[in-house]
């Protein structure tokens, strides 16, 4: 028994575990670019046409990219005095309930100390700020105002290297020509290592539906893995795509939900007046995360992870 076991304890030693190499983790680096044009044409914002610096913001990032799907714009803001938007706290009868000076975490400005006219029912505290306010629920709502973005394409270079082995590669494998890739789009049956890949897909295949994340903006997790064993030819390392969403989705737990943030595009009008137009964006930002492991033969593990085994199988056939 204890001589049939020595065999099949270095099979799984040297074999199933690779006892035989040494091992290095992976040093990457990632560029994106996205492609695509949308056309839009609402009541709020007219027709317009969208293309790659409209919607990809910032236009590049450390190993992510976010495109805009959905917004909400308030055009030609200025510093001036408005009502402020209607909630508990804003909401007032009388000048008695603003005080001058005062701002809060959820204002959007510095009151005035006058109540005034928000609209015919209502009365709000006047705020010092950038004014017109910006009205939430504007283009809040689906479909996502541009839809079109799940046809919007992205070029993903990912470069690896692994120092110990001096192994350097890029996931715009040897193969691919000019031609091909002026073509191909990702898809995992007829072409697993185009590098160029369709948003709606990468959504779709995390099991998500690309028009409903598109409302309110989300995050994905674009996982690229070079798992090599470089005893092999090096063609036969390869990444691998797979991809999940990031952030909570739990309807249990649906408070502040999505992805969006603001930013302001500034003008100057004839007379001198600094104006801006606020742009509420919602989008989805997709982080592309490299993982990776290469292994090469090395005699020293070799000769240790044998010399260990047996060590072991001669202490387990005392007992």
């Amino acid at each position: 028994l204890k001589h049939a076991s020595v065999p099949s304890f270095l099979r799984w030693v040297l074999v199933w575990q690779k006892g035989y190499q040494e091992f290095d983790s992976i040093i990457s680096s990632v560029t994106t670019k996205v492609k695509g044009i949308a056309v839009t044409n609402d009541s709020h914002l007219g027709f317009r046409v969208w293309d790659v610096a409209d919607y990809v913001i910032p236009p590049q990032e450390e190993l992510s990219f976010f495109v805009m799907t959905n917004l909400i714009m308030t055009r030609d803001q200025i510093q001036a005095q408005c009502p402020e938007v209607p909630d508990d706290s804003s909401k007032c009868t009388s000048d008695s309930n603003c005080t001058a000076g005062f701002s809060d975490v959820h204002s959007s400005g510095i009151q005035t100390g006058r109540c005034v006219n928000f609209n015919e029912t209502v009365r709000t505290c006047e705020v010092q700020a950038w004014c017109p306010l910006e009205i939430n629920g504007v283009n809040d709502s689906e479909p996502a105002l541009l839809k079109a973005a799940d046809n919007f394409t992205v070029l993903i270079k990912n470069n690896i290297r692994y120092p110990k082995f001096n192994f350097n590669k890029r996931n715009i494998l040897p193969n691919i020509s000019s031609t091909y890739l002026k073509t191909c789009i990702f898809n995992r049956q007829t072409d697993p290592y185009c590098p160029i890949f369709r948003l709606g897909d990468i959504v779709h295949e995390a099991g998500e539906d690309f028009q409903k994340m598109a409302v309110e903006g989300g995050v994905m997790g674009i996982q690229i893995r070079w798992d090599c064993d470089l005893d092999k030819s090096d063609s036969k390392c390869v990444p691998t795509y797979t991809f999940r969403r990031l952030d909570n989705k739990n309807p249990n737990n649906n408070v502040a939900p999505g992805y969006n943030f603001r930013f302001a595009k500034y003008y100057k009008t004839p007379d001198g007046v600094e104006s801006r137009t606020l742009i509420k964006a919602y989008g989805i930002r997709f982080d592309v995360m490299v993982f990776g492991r290469a292994g090469k033969f090395n005699i020293i593990p070799t000769l240790i992870n044998v010399g260990s085994g047996l060590a072991l199988l001669g202490l387990v056939s005392m007992f």
